[in-house]
């Protein structure tokens, strides 16, 4: 009995722990963002025209109905020196019309067209990459993935966090208001659950970085053997910016998010991508086997035991302030991430950060079922350390 008695008690402290951890990070992400996050800046940093020159790289595949929208942006963007590099892997890729049609477009931006890639590794986006990466004529490049969508300032919003002691500046991952309730669910996931976790880990110093849009030092990426040192990971974001902190560099976050605007998309391929992306975490962060007790649901019904084994409250009305004190935290980060009126009543809110919610737990689970993941047009084995191999078809 002494023994169960100590187990109990063991578990109520780690579970008002866990009360204290989380909160700490729902206050950090809320201020952060509300501090940081769409900011007007009245005036940059450094004079307009002395702004470094950027190398823009853009991985395609593929033709999706916002393609056309989306790389147009980056055709209009207000900067005075920036390259445009449209890296595509095959040459009867449809995007390839797509660039061709832009280009002829907008003759006086500087763009190019990279056709066939070089194979270096298993990472298809670093194969596709390469010819771009070796033809870049600027010191700081800025990788952006196919689906993000940017405002005329965003390239120049990126560089003025570039101060002398930054080696990588990221954008906060988030969702283009878009039709339809599986964008609904995208949008509120990535302005509740992802930006606590990411932007917390950043608060607290802990290098926590998507590569979605990431304005970077060709010269220390170089020093770290170039794009064909991450050629090996499926998570090369990840890997490069351990290479740039390691090499003694800071982080910054820019004050626009990274606008995902995808033309495609569904409930079961949100689903499928939580599934990849927390299979990665796995495998490259062994920690994240506790990834579960941060979701709402499980993590109210642990503080809810500890603080009826303590206060002899009552577990289930605990459980049910917790979750509904949880939700409005969620909402107010939400309303702060997309910095204006939602395009979604808050009925829809509640609905989808329900079902968010509720599939937390299975999607850890269906992670932990299989160690492959299929990405772009290839299925990959997952070693430990992040590593991993291209599973071939015999």
């Amino acid at each position: 009995m002494a023994v169960l008695d100590l187990a109990m008690q063991g578990v109520a402290v780690f579970g008002f722990i866990l009360f204290f951890v989380l909160w700490l990070m729902h206050f950090m992400s809320i201020i952060y963002v509300r501090l940081h996050l769409h900011k007007k800046r009245s005036e940059v940093k450094q004079s307009f025209m002395q702004l470094a020159g950027v190398s823009l790289l853009k991985p395609l595949k593929g033709v999706d109905p916002n393609l056309i929208s989306n790389l147009e942006t980056f055709f209009t963007l207000d900067y005075p020196k920036y390259e445009l590099l449209l890296c595509i892997q095959d040459n009867d890729d449809p995007a390839v019309d797509v660039c061709k049609k832009l280009l002829g477009k907008y003759p006086n931006v500087d763009a190019q067209l990279f056709i066939g890639g070089r194979k270096v590794g298993i990472n298809p986006k670093i194969n596709n990459l390469m010819p771009g990466y070796e033809g870049a004529k600027y010191g700081l490049v800025w990788i952006c993935d196919s689906g993000i969508r940017v405002k005329p300032d965003t390239l120049t919003d990126l560089t003025s966090q570039m101060t002398e002691k930054v080696g990588l500046v990221h954008g906060l991952p988030y969702v283009a208001d878009r039709q339809g309730f599986a964008a609904t669910l995208e949008q509120v996931y990535f302005g509740t659950s992802h930006p606590r976790s990411y932007i917390s880990a950043n608060v607290t110093g802990i290098k926590c970085v998507t590569g979605m849009s990431c304005l970077m030092r060709k010269d220390v990426l170089d020093q770290a053997g170039g794009l064909v040192a991450f050629a090996q990971y499926i998570a090369e974001d990840y890997f490069m910016a351990k290479a740039i902190a390691d090499r003694g560099w800071k982080f910054s976050m820019a004050t626009q998010v990274a606008l995902q605007n995808s033309g495609s998309y569904s409930i079961g391929q949100f689903q499928s991508r939580m599934i990849r992306w927390t299979k990665l975490r796995i495998n490259m962060l062994p920690g994240t086997v506790l990834e579960p007790i941060s979701e709402c649901f499980l993590a109210s019904l642990i503080i809810g035991w500890a603080a009826h084994h303590v206060f002899r409250w009552d577990m289930m009305v605990f459980f049910m302030c917790h979750c509904l004190a949880w939700f409005i935290s969620d909402y107010i980060q939400l309303t702060g991430v997309q910095g204006g009126p939602l395009c979604f009543s808050k009925l829809d809110f509640a609905v989808a950060w329900f079902i968010r919610e509720s599939m937390a737990v299975q999607i850890f689970l269906s992670a932990l079922w299989d160690p492959t993941i299929s990405w772009r047009t290839g299925r990959y084995r997952l070693r430990c350390g992040g590593t991993a191999e291209e599973i071939l078809d015999v």
